[in-house]
């Protein structure tokens, strides 16, 4: 990513793998921690942040609840993407042992990560608001006897001793964020890869869907992704989202982007970004 802002915006608390984004993707930048999307998107829009890190899809879960209609109305624009492998952590107080540990707490996505390590050490899972604010919760609490998962970061911040690294069940679990600006980033079609992401509605005719991705065949286009979702509540209205790879001077994208306007009642391009290097170690 060709920026360097001096802070960025996330939804959580500190020691989020949200907030590990933030650190790892703008290691100078200082992290602002939301309660909400919506505040994260907010801090951008009144100048509180310079860009948003916005979780979108994770490995194991698939795409994050409402992100997908709230990042055409926020009025940002993608502007990169970075890649966090989820690590999970058991953590407690300083001087726990883990024969000590008997119930560990944690938001209850994570806990569904780490049935196996958890039954083998018959430790209890307890539901907490989120992995960094249960960790904040344990630290703040003086029982030995209850632990966190959650990611290095808030054990550091909170001051937890690591007592088990690493304990997910699945060991390619990862999350996808945006970083979202509020000023468009048009990069010059170069040799780097890039990605297009764009949101469409296909016009109320027969086989429209199936006729608006033909451009992207017929053009040779990898649509590394496609997902469709209801808006303003209504069952006949549908949203698309997509990923594509390609940069929309490329000859061929532009030939496919026009042909699925066509098509369309509505299209809206939502950023142009170089490819995140994961995509090709992964």
């Amino acid at each position: 990513m060709n920026i360097s802002p001096k802070k960025v915006a996330f939804q959580g608390v500190m020691g989020a793998y949200s907030h590990q984004a933030c650190t790892e993707a703008f290691p100078e930048a200082q992290a602002i921690a939301c309660n909400t999307f919506e505040g994260a998107i907010a801090a951008v829009k009144n100048g509180k942040a310079d860009v948003a890190m916005l979780p979108v899809e994770n490995s194991t879960y698939g795409r994050v609840a409402d992100i997908h209609s709230l990042l055409p109305e926020s009025g940002l624009h993608i502007v990169g993407e970075h890649f966090v492998r989820v690590h999970i952590d058991l953590m407690a107080k300083k001087g726990a042992e883990l024969e000590q540990v008997k119930s560990a707490m944690s938001h209850t996505v994570l806990l569904g990560q780490c049935r196996k390590f958890l039954k083998q050490h018959d430790i209890a899972p307890v539901a907490g608001p989120d992995t960094a604010g249960s960790a904040q919760a344990v630290a703040e609490n003086d029982d030995l006897s209850m632990g966190a998962l959650a990611s290095p970061l808030a054990a550091e911040i909170y001051g937890l001793d690591v007592l088990a690294h690493h304990i997910e069940d699945n060991q390619h679990n990862t999350t996808r964020f945006l970083v979202m600006s509020p000023e468009k980033d048009l990069p010059e079609n170069g040799e780097d890869e890039y990605l297009t992401t764009f949101v469409f509605q296909v016009r109320n005719i027969p086989a429209a869907l199936y006729k608006a991705m033909g451009g992207f065949a017929t053009n040779g286009l990898n649509m590394v992704k496609l997902e469709s979702y209801m808006i303003n509540g209504s069952f006949t209205a549908t949203q698309f989202y997509a990923d594509v790879i390609g940069h929309p001077e490329d000859p061929a994208l532009k030939r496919a982007l026009e042909e699925l306007e066509y098509f369309t009642t509505h299209l809206d391009i939502l950023g142009v970004y170089k490819t995140d290097i994961f995509r090709q170690t992964a």
